[in-house]
């Protein structure tokens, strides 16, 4: 009898296990796209076989965007809004210097405590970077704003991989296991009592990020290498990716772990990086335009997604994604369709659930997306930028903007300001820098230099009054064969044709709105609608 008890709850947990259904979320600290081989844009190629393993099983995304540095990014993902809204604009602890997230923050663990009270087990393992480390109530914050375990390193860069200051539920201890290894050995502890129970973990590994070092013998594949600081000096980016590999290796073990426990294919996992690479070990010529900008090199990260959740997997797709936008999608992984019912109207979320695109139902989530910097000593890298899938805007806080067709220029190298834009340019500038002043909120960002030239460069030949206009509208000098189109401020065409005289515009909300007239070429005018009166 005792051995049937036996086998009886061991094919219940197994069932169990099964059954379950988890989300593992994987960070890799400062690892852009280029020394990942499966990434079209790579330069070089560090061994990961197990991160590899799950392209098959996902969805690839092509143009995920993250903030430019690590704190920016773990509080829009943790959150689900922009750096502006959480104050969060570049590194906490950093000479700089950022502000830190407010604990009463709506997080991802707090609202699985809404969806299913002690339903769903959260953990926080790894790295933390959202707060400063002092006073010592502050070691608390994880598991205040929602997790049920915190194991990790509170602040961001480790002194060392081999000596550092380990926090476990606000309790801080030191420790001279290797870094990446005791974030996987916690990984593994965790998950492996959570038989019959889903979980949620949030798994920030260190590596690799500086300080750059030599691994353990057994994580990767180099033997050349004398882990003197000389050597690692001289050759960087050899030890950024034996880092790389020993990161894979222990993330294998976590899903070995997984697979001998019967929970990896009821696990979703999501694997992204935070931030572009560093100049040390950055793969463009340019290293200015590495991790810290707004550039594409600073903010264009490997962000995969694989597991039961995926319909047709083995998927590349090249939707416009945010790392914000983990925060609407995790939650909807679990099942938790409702929760923008828990928005305060003054707290709004940016985030938007990539579920659409996993279940290949929708190949789009958002038409646009943006990201920004900023700080507490400003410099000349601050700047807010938004994308959509043919062109980018920057826009520094020094007032100065850059435009870029990424389509036929994905490193950024001809600012299309520079010169006169065509007519498609001249449409997607509009678009990008109404959309950011919506976003934003205040007086437009749009150069109104931009709007005063035609495709040649010339001054405006034309004229439309009255500006402001409350009803009509009239343009002079044009031919018959002039085609009018008008947008608002959001982008959307509210008039498209040859009779503009004869349309009465009273209807229309007051605002910014944007004339482009289109004859032997193409012109673009401001206007502002106010109301009769």
């Amino acid at each position: 009898m005792k051995h049937c008890h036996t086998l009886f709850l061991f094919l219940f947990l197994a069932t169990a296990a099964r059954a379950q259904h988890n989300v593992l979320l994987i960070i890799a600290d400062d690892l852009g796209t280029d020394y990942l081989g499966f990434y079209e844009d790579h330069q070089d190629t560090a061994a990961m076989p197990n991160i590899r393993k799950l392209l098959a099983r996902g969805v690839r995304f092509t143009n995920a965007t993250s903030n430019p540095v690590c704190s920016a990014t773990r509080a829009g993902m943790l959150t689900g809004r922009y750096s502006f809204r959480t104050g969060v604009g570049g590194v906490v602890g950093s000479v700089e210097g950022s502000g830190q997230l407010d604990i009463n923050e709506l997080t991802i663990p707090r609202l699985l405590n809404i969806y299913q009270p002690d339903g769903i087990t959260k953990a926080n393992i790894g790295k933390w970077h959202l707060q400063q480390p002092a006073p010592m109530s502050n070691l608390n914050n994880p598991n205040i704003m929602g997790y049920d375990l915190f194991a990790g390193n509170f602040i961001g860069q480790l002194p060392s991989y081999y000596n550092w200051t380990k926090v476990t539920n606000g309790v801080s201890a030191n420790v001279t296991n290797y870094a990446t290894t005791e974030t996987a050995d916690d990984a593994i502890a965790f998950t492996s009592v959570q038989p019959d129970k889903p979980f949620f973990l949030w798994l920030a590994f260190n590596a690799p990020h500086a300080p750059y070092h030599l691994p353990p013998a057994g994580l990767h594949s180099y033997t050349n290498l004398s882990g003197t600081q000389q050597n690692i000096n001289m050759n960087p980016e050899a030890y950024f990716k034996a880092s790389i590999e020993a990161l894979d290796h222990e993330i294998g073990r976590l899903f070995d772990s997984l697979d001998v426990r019967g929970q990896l294919d009821s696990t979703d996992i999501i694997f992204i990086g935070d931030n572009g690479n560093t100049t040390q070990t950055a793969q463009i010529a340019d290293t200015d335009r590495a991790k810290g900008t707004i550039y594409q090199y600073g903010v264009h990260v490997p962000f995969l997604i694989s597991g039961p959740s995926v319909t047709n997997p083995g998927r590349t797709s090249d939707a416009l994604v945010n790392t914000a936008d983990l925060f609407a999608t995790i939650l909807e992984l679990f099942g938790y369709t409702g929760w923008p019912a828990q928005i305060a109207p003054g707290k709004p979320v940016d985030s938007h659930s990539i579920l659409p695109i996993l279940k290949n139902e929708s190949t789009a989530i958002r038409p646009w997306a943006f990201t920004e910097i900023f700080k507490n000593t400003p410099d000349a890298n601050d700047g807010k930028t938004m994308r959509n899938l043919e062109y980018k805007l920057l826009r520094f806080d020094d007032g100065h903007q850059e435009f870029y067709h990424l389509a036929a220029d994905p490193g950024e190298a001809d600012n299309l300001l520079n010169g006169s834009l065509d007519a498609d340019a001249l449409s997607n500038y509009i678009y990008l820098c109404t959309e950011m002043t919506a976003l934003l909120g205040g007086i437009s960002i749009c150069d109104a230099a931009v709007g005063t030239q035609d495709v040649a460069g010339n001054a405006h030949r034309v004229s439309a009054y009255p500006n402001p206009f409350s009803t009509h509208l009239r343009v002079t000098p044009v031919s018959n064969e002039a085609l009018f189109e008008l947008t608002n401020a959001l982008g959307q065409v509210v008039f498209s044709g040859k009779n503009i005289a004869q349309q009465d515009f009273s209807g229309l909300p007051d605002g910014a709105y944007f004339l482009k007239i289109s004859e032997a070429s193409i012109e673009v005018l401001k206007l502002e609608k106010h109301s009769a009166n």
